[in-house]
This record gives C-alpha cells, structure tokens and sequence, in this order.
C-alpha cells in the first residue's frame, strides 16, 4: 500500500514583483507555504539584495566593514562592486538623510538616487532613514526622481504612509509597509494604503525583523502566521510578499562585533558574524519571506546555496 501525502488546500496566492528598467530581478508568486513544492507553485525564488548607504555607514561592524571600505565612500561605486561579486539587486539606504547623521535634503537624496539609477543597471530598493517625519518629505522627492525605473521604495508606517504611498503609486513603484511585529497591525496598514488607492499587488509586506537570539523567534511566528493568513485562511490584505532586512538588525548584535580576545569562548569572529546573519536570512525564508536584504558577501553565499539546494528538490 502506498503512502499517500495529506496535501493542505489553500485558497491564496501571492502576487509576483517584478521590478527593475532594463534589468528586472523578481521574487513572490507562491501558492504553497515556503518550500511545499508538493502543495502549490514557486514561479520564483526568493531574491537578496545587498544593503549600501549613501554616506559612510556608521553601524558597520569589523567584519563588514572589511568588505566595503574602499568603496563606501561613493555609493556609485559601492553598487557597482556588489554587481561584480554577484548582486541581482541593491537596497540603497538613505542614512545621511537621518536628522541624527548628516541631516541632508529630499533634493540631495533625490540627486544621489538618480545619479545611481544612470550608472548601475541593477533594480533598485530604495530605503528612507526609518525616521518617519523625515521619511515622509524624502521619500516623495525620491520616488519621483525614479519615475520610470520601477523601483521599490519603502518603508512607509502609519504614521506617513499616506505620501509615501502616493508618491509611489505616482512614480510607478512597488511599496514596501512596515508594522510593528503584529499580524493585525501589518493588515491594517495595508487595508490603510488600499484605501489610499495604491494596487494591492505592489504591496511588500515588512513586519519589522530581528536577529538571532534577539526577538528572532516572535517575529518568525508573526511572519509564519501571515503568511498562513494569506494562503491558508483566504485574508487577502495579508497575501502579499514580505522582506526580511536582516542585514539592519543582525550587524547590531553583540555576536557580529565580539572579538575572540573579549570572548574566547565564543570561537572566530568572521565564522560567526557571518553565521549570524545566514542562519537568521536562511530562518527567515522558511517563515515566508520572499526578499532578503543582507549584507555581508559571504553570508549571501551560504543563503544563496540554501536556496538552490532546497529548489533543487522542485519536481522530485
């Protein structure tokens, strides 16, 4: 007697995005939970973007920091090397635009973003300070100046998404919402930015995300019940893609800048700093995210190899 498989029914579907001019880089369009290639269809693997910042960075740690001195002094050129060990996509984030850092305009940020869009061929991800009142004046200016290169601008909250989305909606972008860790809180933004008139398929869900040993396990859950929201449960404002923006969250962490001097016991610095931020990305995608936001080369790689060995089982 054979086995026979107990297959779950799903009545969702998440939206696909493709982004990007002439180059385009996609991710979404699932119809199962991660990785059920025996319940459903992935038209698309998940997608990593690698993180640059318009400024110095002023959160970078040692290891990553010895990746990308010699090139993040010029955000341009910092794109252009992560395209050259292998980036299908760059997450720009506007840090200097942080009234805390260097304060800079919506017109300086929009500069640097169309001066960016004219000298890298990649799709873009372009990320505000997280500061919402100034999110809200740059974001707009930005997302104009992109107009025609269909990018996804993010992140708009509560409390400025009205503008943002507008202007997104304006310029031809996907969108990314960011709530607080909480299932009803990421559908309520997103019934919020409806209303606005945005298209619900251009939606990227962020409900916020954390590193290993730091929250990792509370936001695991609330992405896993979204995402079973979605697909399971018929919640249309909750089928939508979600980005984890691990990099942001796990480059703060004790375990990433730990030296073996400060804590012998605690092993290598490089193989745990970059084991940090893999395992954290590779947990993630089992939970439901669908687009990564990294930074260190190495730890894209181990990710990388994660996804293609489970794909690798697509069909059998």
């Amino acid at each position: 007697m054979s086995l026979q498989i107990v297959k779950e029914t799903y009545s969702g579907k998440i939206p696909e995005i493709i982004f990007g001019k002439d180059k385009k880089a996609s991710f979404g369009g699932a119809s199962a939970l991660p990785f059920h290639f025996f319940e459903g269809e992935f038209p698309h693997k998940p997608l990593i973007a690698f993180e640059i910042q318009d400024v110095i960075p002023e959160d970078y740690p040692e290891e990553t920091a010895k990746v990308y001195s010699s090139v993040w002094d010029d955000s341009i050129r910092w794109a252009k090397f992560c395209e050259s060990i292998g980036a299908e996509a760059i997450a720009l984030r506007l840090a200097s635009t942080h009234p805390d850092t260097k304060d800079s305009s919506s017109e300086q940020a929009a500069d640097k973003v169309k001066k960016l869009l004219n000298e890298i061929n990649l799709p873009l991800i372009i990320l505000g300070s997280n500061h919402t009142e100034k999110d809200a004046k740059v974001l707009p200016v930005v997302a104009d100046a992109a107009r025609g290169y269909n990018c996804i601008i993010g992140k708009a909250q509560e409390s400025n998404y009205k503008t943002i989305a507008a202007a997104s909606m304006a310029g031809g972008h996907y969108l990314i919402a960011m709530s607080e860790l909480d299932v009803n809180l990421a559908k309520q933004l997103d019934i919020l930015i409806t209303q606005t008139g945005f298209p619900k398929d251009k939606i990227i869900i962020d409900p916020m995300c954390s590193a290993l040993g730091y929250g990792f396990e509370y936001t695991y859950s609330v992405m896993e019940r979204i995402r079973i929201a979605g697909l399971i449960q018929g919640d249309t404002m909750l089928c939508q893609p979600m980005v984890a923006d691990v990099g942001f969250y796990v480059w703060k962490t004790k375990e990433t800048q730990a030296s073996e001097v400060e804590i012998p016991d605690w092993g290598s610095l490089h193989e745990r700093a970059l084991m940090w931020e893999a395992v954290t990305a590779c947990s993630f995608l089992i939970s439901g995210a669908d687009l990564l936001i990294m930074r260190h080369p190495e730890a894209v790689k181990i990710t990388q190899r994660f996804i293609e060995e489970l794909f690798s089982i697509k069909g059998k």
